[in-house]
């Protein structure tokens, strides 16, 4: 009786904990969805550059900006999935602006919905990284809500699965195709384990009846030689074209569907290459799909040329091979970035997963012991589902660790296989056996003292998810978060403006700014206006110069330059115009000492709007810098004396002096937006005075 009590207090706390877990994992679930709405933090350029800053500029006849990658020359990138994805949702949704539009004068199509309608859709794709993770865990009878809640607050699923990056994509196409080799893997090992009894016992029948019978019940069994084999050449077609890194996230895993049942009776290397030819010609179809439609888009392949059959190879494009060619060039590499091999295993992985990134290199460490020191027990089996994990993590990050520029992104889609194996880790600590634990006594007196404890559990928890709240704060709302509402504010001013009016936007040490949510028609296509029947193309009148991490004398000069053009346009053509400066706030007091040092006594300069919260790490905020509302800009005075800095005395340290200091501090996790314009009615042959406060 003592003992059914105990077993239904212990079934009890762990339905609570199963249920704990699971709602909190829900909790990140619509979180994941709310933050598509809310988030304007800017990861990388490539989030936009490489797919919805094309798709909306083809398809809404917007202006945007088309990349390198997109030439028609050498084209690197795939166009078909993110047509797919992006430019046939968009068309049903154009279909209801219309009638939105039309009936209830309401405008959807703006910039907002321009960036958040393609997050959304990217938001449900990641969740097929859950769905994925959830069969596994059934599949094996491993425990779902703890993997699902680690999958879920992670910083990874709640930034990059809400953000339109390929990587995105390539995460989702792998963690899909993990699960179909764990379940054709799982598949296999049953069908083989019953045939070979079947095949024990009907050599061991003593009647005829008795082995027709179990010969009936082997051709019962299911085939399982080829299971899935045409959805996942296909989906390696996909994920290919997609970004031709997938190779070396999917290699490991084809080899394991390849290699199951291996060393039984029942497969032999006749099956393992009847495998991998039949996996190659089900391929052909999508990679044939595929480079039809990118042929077709980049104008390789026409149809005039279809109709008349005058097509030869020229009239195809292989976007992956252009790809493999042009990162295989370490000259073109290097002008993205060079990097140690071991940025990748040192910084990203524990960038990315945190403690369960620690975690996970400090186990195949040990797993490396183990195998150096000819443990060959304690290593997993090579074809169970701890294999198959282990090798998607460590072989595509020993072959992307070789590539001389590394980023965080390109490690996301190892995050299924490292949740499944360590996940476990954020209730347990480190106690657990698994994956495995050295048996050395300096190292059991750690775990047992420390590593083992109750309180180390929490701890690992508590990191996690100070870890991820962190990350997912700055890079969701604070990393160069400001570009998106200045699109919408130069959104507002192009529709205010006068017709004859141009804008002139500048950026400094902010990341590329895209043009397609300014949404303001195409100067390169032809328009058609539906009410008159006329075809027509429209002046060009937003102009956008971008200048990186240009330092501020020189950017000075670009400005008298852009000045001086626009000046000579305004009095030739009658064009007037409006030239503005975005920067990182905290550049403010540089940008007051350039113009000063400069002595464009000509030029004024005002601040006219800072679009919190904006950081830029080229451009982090400074603790002594000031506001950037306060700043002094230069006045220039007609007195006859040379232009002086007036030093302050160095301020008494006070409340008030730290708690401006601290405001100032704040107020630089801005971009600021300030407009140049010409000072007119200058006095000649007037020397003149600037009073700049300076700290000292």
């Amino acid at each position: 009786m003592k003992l059914s009590t105990n077993i239904n207090q212990l079934w009890n706390k762990r339905r609570t904990n199963i249920d704990e877990n699971w709602y909190t994992y829900l909790f990140f679930a619509v979180l994941r969805f709310v933050l598509v709405f809310i988030q304007t933090g800017y990861v990388h350029p490539d989030e936009f550059f490489q797919s919805i800053e094309v798709m909306n500029g083809d398809h809404f006849r917007i202006e945007h900006v088309r990349t390198w990658e997109f030439n028609n020359t050498m084209p690197v990138r795939s166009i078909t999935l993110p047509f797919l994805l992006l430019r046939v949702p968009w068309s049903f949704l154009e279909f209801a602006a219309l009638y939105l539009r039309e009936y209830f004068s309401i405008e959807i199509l703006c910039s907002y919905t321009y960036l958040v309608f393609p997050r959304l859709i990217y938001c449900a794709i990641s969740f097929v990284n859950d769905w994925a993770l959830y069969r596994v865990c059934m599949l094996y009878s491993l425990r779902f809500e703890i993997r699902l809640l680690a999958l879920g607050s992670s910083w990874v699923m709640l930034v990059f699965g809400t953000h339109t990056f390929s990587n995105t994509i390539e995460m989702a196409l792998c963690s899909v195709l993990l699960y179909l080799v764990a379940e054709c893997m799982i598949t296999t090992n049953t069908i083989v384990y019953k045939k070979e009894i079947l095949d024990e016992k009907y050599d061991k029948a003593a009647s005829i009846g008795e082995r027709v019978k179990i010969w009936k019940l082997k051709n019962a069994l299911p085939t399982h030689n080829f299971n899935k084999i045409f959805a996942m050449s296909s989906l390696c077609v996909i994920g290919v074209f997609n970004r031709p890194t997938f190779l070396l996230f999917g290699a490991p895993m084809v080899f394991y569907w390849l290699l199951r049942g291996m060393g039984t009776k029942s497969v032999t290397f006749t099956d393992f290459h009847l495998r991998m030819l039949l996996f190659c010609v089900s391929a052909i179809p999508a990679m044939l799909f595929f480079v039809l439609c990118d042929s077709l888009y980049y104008k390789y392949l026409t149809s005039g040329e279809i109709m008349t059959k005058t097509i030869s190879i020229d009239n195809f494009v292989f976007t992956p091979w252009n790809f493999v060619k042009y990162n295989l060039d370490p000259k073109k590499t290097s002008e993205h970035g060079l990097h140690p091999k071991y940025i990748h295993l040192l910084v990203n992985v524990p960038l990315l997963y945190g403690i369960l990134g620690v975690i996970a290199m400090v186990s195949f460490a040990q797993l490396m012991i183990r195998f150096f020191k000819a443990e060959y027990q304690g290593l997993p089996r090579a074809q169970s589902i701890v294999g198959l994990m282990s090798a998607s993590i460590f072989v595509p990050l020993f072959f992307l660790s070789l590539i001389n520029h590394q980023e965080p992104r390109f490690l996301i889609p190892l995050t299924f296989p490292i949740i499944l194996l360590h996940g476990p880790k954020l209730v347990t600590g480190f106690c657990a056996h698994y994956p495995f634990r050295v048996e050395n006594p300096w190292l059991r007196l750690c775990y047992d003292k420390f590593l083992c404890t109750k309180s180390s559990a929490m701890y690992v928890m508590k990191i996690w998810y100070f870890a991820n709240i962190a990350l997912t704060v700055f890079f969701g709302f604070m990393h160069q978060a400001g570009v998106f509402p200045m699109a919408q504010h130069f959104e507002q001013q192009m529709k205010l403006k006068a017709p004859d009016q141009h804008i002139h936007l500048i950026t400094s040490h902010t990341y590329m700014f895209p043009m397609s949510l300014v949404n303001i028609p195409s100067t390169q296509m032809v328009h058609y206006n539906t009410q008159t029947g006329q075809r027509y193309k429209k002046r060009k009148d937003f102009y956008l110069y971008e200048y990186g991490g240009l330092d501020m004398p020189q950017l000075m000069s670009r400005i008298r330059l852009i000045m001086s053009h626009c000046e000579l346009k305004k009095e030739t053509k009658k064009l007037r115009y409006r030239l503005f400066l975005a920067i990182p706030s905290s550049l403010s007091d540089d940008l007051n000492l350039a113009l000063v040092q400069s002595n464009a006594t000509y030029m004024n300069y005002e601040l006219r709007h800072v679009f919190y919260p904006h950081v830029s790490t080229e451009a982090l905020p400074q603790f002594l810098g000031r506001h950037p509302g306060i700043v002094d800009p230069p006045h220039w005075s007609d007195d006859d004396l040379k232009g002086t800095c007036l030093l302050e005395q160095e301020p008494e340290l006070s409340f008030s002096y730290a708690s401006k200091q601290l405001s100032s501090f704040i107020h630089q996790f801005g971009l600021a937006l300030y407009e140049f314009e010409l000072k007119r009615n200058m006095p000649k042959n007037k020397k003149t005075l600037t009073k700049t406060k300076c700290y000292t």
